[in-house]
C-alpha cells in the first residue's frame, strides 16, 4: 500500500479511536455518577450523510430509503483478491447468527455493501457478488465523483495501483464496518477480525 494512502487510512483510524476512547471516557464517569446506560463508541462522531447511488438492480438507492432501519455499511469491491471477501463473510455470519437468536432484527438492519471500484463494479457484478454473503445485502457503486464524495463523508480512504501497461489493477482501501442507527448516526465498528460471535454480540449490544 502507497505511502500516502497509508498515512491518510493511519488518520482515520486514529480518528475513529479517539472518538471511542473520548466516548468510553464519558460513559465510563457517567456510569460512576449515576449508573447511566454506556453510550455508542461512535456517538457523536462526525461519520456518515446523505447519498444516491445506483443498486445491483440499477436503480438509484438514497439513505432516506433506511431511514428507522438501522445500517451496516462496509466499503470495498468485488475484485478485492483477500480482504474484502473475507471481511464481507465475518460481519454477515455474524449478522445472520445475530438474526437468529432475535429474528426481530431481520426488518431492522439493512446489511450494505458501497463499491470503491467503480469502473469493474457494475450493478450486474454488484448482484452476483453481494448474493453470496446474505440475502439482504444491498451492493451500492456509481460514478467515480459519486463514490469519492460518500467515501469522504464515511471517512473511508482508497486509491487505485494501476501497474503501467497492465489493464488490471487492485484497489487500497481502508476497512471499516460501521453500524449506524435509524436516524443515521454513527453507533460502533463492527469487528470484521474477531468471530462471528463477536460480530453477533457488538450487533446486539447497540440494537433496539
Amino acid at each position: 500500500m502507497s505511502g500516502p494512502v497509508m498515512n491518510n487510512i493511519t488518520n482515520v483510524a486514529k480518528m475513529i479511536l479517539a472518538t471511542g476512547l473520548l466516548t468510553l471516557m464519558a460513559a465510563c464517569n457517567a456510569a460512576s455518577d449515576g449508573g447511566a446506560a454506556a453510550e455508542p463508541p461512535l456517538a457523536g462522531a462526525n461519520i456518515g450523510g446523505t447519498f444516491t447511488l445506483t443498486n445491483q438492480d440499477g436503480g438509484k438507492t438514497s439513505e432516506q430509503q433506511f431511514k428507522g432501519q438501522y445500517r451496516i455499511i462496509y466499503f470495498g469491491y468485488t475484485y478485492c483478491p483477500d480482504v474484502c471477501p473475507v471481511d464481507l463473510a465475518n460481519i454477515m455470519l455474524g449478522l445472520k447468527q445475530a438474526e437468529k437468536a432475535n429474528p426481530a432484527l431481520i426488518k431492522k438492519i439493512q446489511p450494505i455493501f458501497i463499491s470503491v471500484d467503480p469502473e469493474r463494479d457494475t450493478p450486474a457484478v454488484l448482484k452476483q457478488y453481494v448474493s453470496a454473503f446474505h440475502p439482504r445485502l444491498i451492493g451500492l457503486t456509481g460514478s467515480a465523483e459519486e463514490i469519492a464524495a460518500v467515501a469522504k463523508k464515511y471517512l473511508i480512504i482508497y486509491d487505485i495501483r494501476k501497474d503501467e501497461g497492465s489493464s488490471e489493477y487492485l484497489v487500497d482501501h481502508s476497512r471499516q464496518a460501521y453500524l449506524f442507527g435509524p436516524e443515521g448516526e454513527p453507533l460502533a465498528l463492527l469487528s470484521f477480525d474477531g468471530t462471528p460471535q463477536q460480530v453477533a454480540d457488538e450487533i446486539t449490544r447497540w440494537v433496539r
